[in-house]
């Protein structure tokens, strides 16, 4: 493959997975019975400050980059996008959904939601973008404290979900299921899209995006 179908490729995985990630994120919404940590963080804020919960999201993001700052972090062109890509495709999305009255459709959402989710992490961080704003914050954190990054994720989330609750936002079995299926979701579709390395750099990617801690948005 050429250097410039190699870096189309990317991109088109970049924000193919972006977009996805949203609209599976929307369908997790929509269900109803439960949401994936930062979302149950970012609706709990929707509905304190009226805000959509796409407008959160990216409040939230740009927040949480400002502080990669002091933990030394570099953003790649993957990280920005995530910013901006995802909480623009969930609102969307959800302007889209029928709204599901019926317990065997919410379900049926959710487990949509969930797997679709895990292509879209795998499309994302196969591109080789950088990793995402609240993953590098988990990075970060694990570098500059010494602690294991599992540690500081579980930190991190459960603080996010603990608060996200609090403000009203949805716990549910959906929270559990997703959390117990993401991983293997998310490192089957990152083998199914990985792509040949290609010989030297690029100004826009972050390096050593660390998959072995599954990144998500």
């Amino acid at each position: 493959m050429s250097a410039h179908g190699h870096i189309g490729r990317r991109l088109l995985q970049l924000y193919a997975g972006l977009a996805l990630y949203g609209a599976s994120s929307a369908l997790l919404v929509a269900s109803g019975l439960g949401l994936e940590p930062w979302n149950v963080l970012h609706q709990g804020l929707a509905k304190l400050t009226g805000l959509s919960i796409g407008e959160i999201s990216i409040a939230v993001g740009a927040a949480v980059l400002l502080l990669w700052i002091p933990l030394r972090q570099r953003p790649g062109l993957g990280t920005v996008s995530n910013v901006f890509a995802v909480g623009l495709a969930l609102d969307g999305t959800l302007a889209l959904l029928p709204d599901p009255r019926s317990l065997v459709v919410r379900g049926l959402f959710l487990l949509a939601g969930i797997v679709l989710n895990g292509a879209a992490t795998g499309l994302y961080i196969a591109a080789r973008f950088g990793a995402g704003p609240r993953d590098g914050l988990m990075t970060g954190l694990h570098r500059r404290t010494g602690r294991s990054i599992r540690l500081m994720r579980t930190a991190v989330e459960v603080t996010v979900v603990a608060t996200g609750f609090v403000l009203g936002g949805t716990i549910g079995v959906g929270t559990v299921l997703y959390a117990v299926s993401i991983g293997p979701l998310a490192q089957l579709f990152l083998r199914l899209f990985a792509l040949p390395s290609a010989a030297g750099g690029s100004t826009v990617v972050a390096a050593r995006t660390p998959e072995r801690a599954i990144l998500r948005p």
